[in-house]
């Protein structure tokens, strides 16, 4: 450690003169760190929430008021346009306000509400409302007497005739009154089918004779409101719904109903049973008595041409001469969208202002700090000026050994490669060695008979016998090509391998070692049997690499089986994935088991002194795995010794 002038070693130096030995000043500061910590962390995370408050405060501001004026004018049009919706029911409702009042003018309504068991007088009357029902256009048209039972109806003659029903639990009847009409909207008892009910009483003086009631279908209606631009409903007393421009709402309620609203409905059979389940409309702010901001779900399965999910201004009225209210929504998502954006901008621009501003401050303190640090920022300039170049010198020299280094390793791989090389071709000269004694024997046979055969073609040809020369002429060629044919596979299998690999036919390797041993083979009485899935099988190898390894795998076989009375080797291969698998074994005494896990060491053989290096089974070894693949050794069940070897058949697929 570099110790400034003057202080002597072995004793700490105080720094600042307040903090002396034995380590109580570390102690000290490191007890004074974590408050400063906290304490920039605070004067950190302060004026960011400060600033995010005051934007958030901006944004809201800006969202009221910007709201709150384009509120003015959507009123002003939701106004106009309840007004619009309003005199389109009045205007279809009140085209059949009057046809109560025209039964009372029939003379056969009059007859039959005087003696309402006449059939004669009852056919009359269905008959003159089935004619005033086709007219008008009306659902239904028919009669009640005094106690509420139907006693002519316009739909007589159908199934679901209302003749002789007792409707006295309807409001219609029970609030009918002369000189005025009732309205009741509900579902139809016998047929299902909903409408609007008017009813009126018809009287002779002040005596009660019975009730006319048209029955309206209001389906035009809701069409029409389906293709507007806004959403519209009406709704009972009780909040619900029975009229909408949106379908799923229709027979929903506004509020969730009190038992004494579900039993005064069930009591007058209003809905048959519909579920009457809140649609999911929630109240966010009540402007006046008719008018409020809400939130309306969305409809599923909805077909109008209009959104019905978001923010929406419902603008309220009472229908005149009902308990009925009309509600007509206006979309306030654009308004509210304009709202956020003018908030957001806002928000944003006092975040701006604020950021601006704090940019500001903040440069003008860094200018302070970086005049102050330029100076010191010189110093350690200089002084790493001085480390840098010390620092490079050492890592020059280092970088120069470590090339050195890489040059020799270099070296030493290509020393290595080429003796892998040199000792595979030793290796197969060697085995050239062991069988030229076979290759001369091989060769003096057919030079005997060529001796032989020269001699006796020269005799035969003065003596003028030409065919007899000709037939020696003819046995000479077959020697000629067996020698030639010996003599190419020894050069073949002599030459340095390229070391790429190609598709080459397994039995066609096989059939070329088994020529080159034919001598040692013969000689030893060796039986040699081939066993290949489909006769043959492509590899992917180099072949005159691989021809070495079934040279020393058989060589080393015969070797192993040498004097014994039963020499047999049997070769097999089969399929097994994108390998085929090569097996070869032999009838001899197999492999000793303690030997086994050394087999492919180098320089380990189980040969006498003298015959062998131990290299054999090692190059043999080292050759299968380049080719990707593997050789093992194992003893046979029945005996003898087993060498495996798996071979890829193709370039990345089988063939």
């Amino acid at each position: 450690m570099h110790r400034p002038p003057g202080f002597p070693a072995g004793r700490p130096c105080a720094i600042d003169g307040s903090r002396s030995a034995g380590g109580s000043g570390l102690a000290e500061d490191a007890e004074s760190i974590e408050p400063k910590r906290r304490r920039f962390r605070l004067a950190a995370v302060l004026p960011l929430a400060g600033a995010l408050a005051i934007a958030a405060v901006v944004a809201f501001v800006a969202y009221r008021a910007v709201f709150e004026l384009s509120l003015s004018g959507t009123r002003a049009n939701a106004s106009h346009r309840l007004d619009l919706y309003a005199a389109s029911f009045e205007r279809e409702i009140g085209k059949y306000a009057s046809y109560p009042y025209v039964m009372a003018l029939d003379g056969s309504i009059l007859a039959l509400l005087a003696n309402p068991t006449d059939s004669l007088l009852r056919y009359r009357a269905d008959s003159y409302l089935e004619a005033l029902n086709d007219r008008i256009g009306t659902l239904d048209v028919f009669l009640l007497d005094k106690t509420g039972r139907v006693i002519a109806s316009s739909n007589w003659n159908k199934w679901d005739s209302f003749v002789g029903r007792d409707l006295s639990y309807r409001p219609y009847y029970q609030n009918a009154g002369v000189g005025r009409v009732t309205r009741f909207y509900g579902i139809g008892t016998t047929n299902r089918q909903p409408g609007y009910f008017l009813a009126t009483a018809i009287s002779r003086g002040n005596d009660t004779l019975g009730i006319g009631v048209v029955k309206v279908s209001l389906e035009q209606l809701e069409r029409s409101w389906a293709s507007a631009e806004s959403p519209a409903i009406l709704s009972d007393e009780h909040g619900v719904v029975v009229l909408s421009s949106v379908p799923a709402w229709k027979y929903g309620t506004l509020v969730a109903l009190d038992e004494k609203a579900r039993r005064e409905i069930a009591e007058a059979q209003q809905y048959n049973d519909r579920p009457l389940a809140p649609i999911g409309l929630s109240t966010l702010r009540q402007l006046d008595d008719g008018t409020r901001i809400v939130r309306l779900p969305g409809a599923a399965g909805s077909d109008s041409s209009f959104s019905t999910e978001g923010l929406f201004l419902a603008e309220s009225r009472a229908m005149p001469e009902t308990p009925w209210t009309l509600t007509v929504f206006t979309d306030l998502s654009e308004m509210d969208d304009l709202a956020r954006l003018w908030a957001a901008l806002a928000g944003l621009g006092s975040l701006l202002c604020l950021g601006l501003l704090a940019v500001y401050r903040q440069r003008r303190r860094h200018l302070r700090e970086i005049l102050a640090a330029r100076a010191a920022l010189q110093r350690a300039h200089d002084h790493l000026e001085s480390q840098v170049a010390d620092r490079t010198a050492a890592l020059s020299s280092a970088n120069e050994r470590l090339r050195e280094e890489v040059e020799e390793r270099e070296r030493a791989e290509r020393t290595l490669r080429d003796a892998q090389s040199g000792l595979v071709q030793a290796s197969k000269l060697a085995s050239l060695g062991q069988l030229s004694a076979g290759i001369a024997h091989e060769l003096n046979q057919p030079l005997a008979a060529l001796v032989t055969l020269s001699g006796n073609a020269v005799r035969f040809l003065e003596r003028g016998e030409f065919d007899t020369v000709r037939g020696n002429l003819e046995r000479v060629r077959p020697l000629v090509e067996r020698m030639g044919n010996l003599t190419g596979e020894l050069k073949s299998f002599a030459r340095k391998s390229s070391g790429e690999p190609q598709r080459v036919g397994l039995r066609k390797l096989i059939d070329d070692v088994l020529f080159l041993l034919n001598h040692r083979l013969t000689r030893g009485g060796v039986a040699v049997t081939i066993d290949i899935d489909g006769g043959d099988i492509e590899l992917w190898c180099d072949a005159n690499r691989f021809e070495q390894v079934l040279l020393n795998l058989i060589g080393n076989a015969v070797d192993a089986m040498e004097g014994q009375d039963d020499q047999r080797i049997h070769l097999s291969a089969r399929l097994e994935g994108d390998f085929a698998r090569i097996d070869i074994r032999d009838s001899g005494p197999g492999l000793p088991p303690e030997r086994l896990a050394h087999m492919f060491e180098p320089f380990f053989t189980t040969k006498a002194p003298g015959v062998g290096l131990g290299l054999g089974l090692t190059i043999s070894a080292g050759i299968i795995r380049d080719f990707g693949g593997e050789l093992v050794a194992s003893n046979a069940e029945g005996g003898g010794a087993v060498f495996s070897m798996t071979i890829p058949i193709g370039a990345g697929e089988a063939t």
